[in-house]
């Protein structure tokens, strides 16, 4: 009896192992099942699952499976912002011209355009500044002087043709214009020269249509747009 005991004892011990290489098999086919399965996840789903186990460890995020999404709290725009603080400055500063309709301020997305008419810069005809232009013209200039924005300064015309031995064409008044504009913002406050840019439009580019005196007046002017916006800094927009 104790022969008998003893030997199945033994073989009983000698199959152990095979519940160990059992276990290990399982494990293994487990292992490689999931490597599959990570290998074609699918990200939406992946994400939904996500958040709905940290939903079940505490983590609130309502509307993962109804397909809602969640709030996303508003961006500052940082352009605009600045874009609006500039504004209010000048609107400030050139209160006085404003109410004469001498000046009008307005914002798009190239940045700040100041255009200031031909009744307050130039004698009909002229590209010399008036002497009654320049405190205007030094007001909005102290202004810039401050900023480390790009300034473009454009010339316009109204439709109607000029032809003189100074000006041949409409053209050459409007680029006058602007250069002297800009020579003389230069000249008064320091600006760096390498922040302005000059351009002529002659009648092309109106602001109301060319259809009355008082609509050709509004288009005479000269606008100086101080540029918030990098990708449109040599826009010829």
């Amino acid at each position: 009896m104790r022969k008998k005991t003893a030997v199945k004892k033994g073989k009983n011990q000698s199959d152990r192992w095979l519940l160990t290489y059992a276990d290990l098999i399982t494990l293994l086919l487990g292992l490689f099942v999931i490597l599959y399965a990570m290998s074609k996840i699918d990200v939406e789903k992946y994400t939904e699952l996500v958040n709905a186990l940290g939903g079940v460890f505490g983590r609130e995020n309502p509307g993962i499976f109804s397909g809602e999404r969640s709030p996303i709290p508003p961006i500052v725009n940082g352009v605009q912002a600045q874009r609006q603080k500039i504004a209010q400055e000048i609107n400030s500063a050139l209160t006085g011209s404003m109410k004469k309709g001498l000046v009008t301020v307005t914002q798009n997305e190239r940045g700040i355009t100041v255009h200031m008419m031909e009744e307050l810069l130039f004698a009909s005809g002229s590209a010399e500044l008036k002497a009654s232009s320049l405190y205007a013209l030094d007001t909005l200039t102290g202004i810039i002087a401050r900023l480390p924005n790009d300034i473009r300064i454009e010339g316009h015309t109204d439709n109607v043709p000029i032809s003189t031995p100074l000006f041949p064409s409409n053209w050459h008044l409007s680029v006058a214009r602007a250069v002297n504009t800009a020579y003389y913002m230069m000249g008064k406050q320091r600006i760096e020269p390498e922040k302005i840019s000059v351009v002529g439009y002659s009648e092309y580019r109106p602001l109301v249509a060319n259809t009355s005196g008082e609509n050709r007046a509004r288009n005479r002017r000269v606008d100086i747009i101080i540029v918030t916006n990098a990708a449109n800094k040599d826009s010829q927009q």
